[in-house]
């Protein structure tokens, strides 16, 4: 499990390190075994892939998918990531991901013109000029960056809580695939499912628990263990529904580069006895 990292994040989406330069970063980490997890796009792979052939360095293919589930009794959706890992026959999961990429497009410019009349400037063009002026690049990060910019708010958690988050009004659900359908297009792709970060979706325990079972139900493979700095009765939790479901584990960072500075590359959480890594299913 050392020298292990199966969630990080480049340029291609919300981070900021290219691919090229997370391989790097990553060997300088003693990390031998590396994914990159774009949100919703695989385009950093070959990338990624072409830096590392010549060094010490493993990479997984993956991406993180942006999904969504609901509980029958209150019928309300709820946004979910599944972190798909090691893909053999990826067709299936690219063509999904063509999908995603136009749902993330026409996200990004309803948020900037729902933003209009908040502020009073269209920042749409400042928006996608972060990302090479490709529109199904841009996440809410590149959103709040741009607004803390140009002076609406002092940081991007700022622009979250103020305007792009959940509730907020100008915030735009991600009409993402269901869980289910998200999982079985993993698997038709030969990869396995994962959930991502399961105690970060501001859900109560209730709710984490019966994602983690219907994700068991539907197939998924592997529960993203919670990082250290998370409560031990959060991490006794999980385990227990890995347990009881009878789940492999990831690990990963969530490594976002500057944006989220706080977060380390290869700074991952224990793997305790009895649990067994998804790595160790890779072929």
């Amino acid at each position: 499990m050392q020298g292990v990292d199966l969630h990080t994040h480049s340029n291609i989406s919300d981070g900021t390190l290219s691919p090229e330069q997370l391989v790097h970063a990553a060997l300088e980490k003693g990390i031998h075994t590396l994914a990159l997890t774009d949100h919703d796009s695989m385009d950093g792979l070959k990338l990624a892939e072409k830096v590392a052939e010549n060094l010490a360095i493993k990479m997984i293919s993956g991406v993180e998918i942006s999904s969504q589930w609901s509980r029958p009794s209150t019928k309300k959706n709820y946004g979910v990531h599944i972190v798909a890992l090691n893909m053999q026959n990826p067709a299936p999961l690219l063509a999904l991901l063509e999908q995603q990429k136009q749902i993330r497009a026409v996200r990004a410019k309803q948020i900037c013109d729902l933003l209009i009349p908040l502020i009073g400037e269209d920042i749409y063009r400042d928006v996608i000029a972060k990302v090479d002026d490709i529109p199904d690049r841009v996440t809410r990060t590149h959103i709040a960056k741009t607004l803390v910019e140009k002076g609406y708010v002092s940081r991007p958690q700022q622009a979250f809580d103020k305007y792009i988050k959940e509730g907020k009004k100008a915030y735009v659900k991600f009409d993402g695939l269901g869980l289910q359908e998200t999982i079985q297009v993993i698997h038709e792709s030969q990869g396995f499912a994962v959930l991502a970060h399961p105690t970060r979706y501001d859900l109560s325990a209730t709710n984490i628990r019966y994602l983690i079972e219907i994700f068991a139900q539907f197939g998924g493979d592997a529960i993203e263990l919670p990082p250290a700095i998370e409560p031990a009765s959060t991490r006794q939790m999980v385990d227990r529904m890995i347990e009881q479901f009878g789940l492999k584990v990831s690990v990963g960072s969530d490594f976002h580069g500057d944006n989220m500075p706080w977060i380390k590359l290869g700074n991952i959480p224990r793997v305790k006895e009895g649990q067994v890594g998804i790595w160790e299913s890779f072929r």
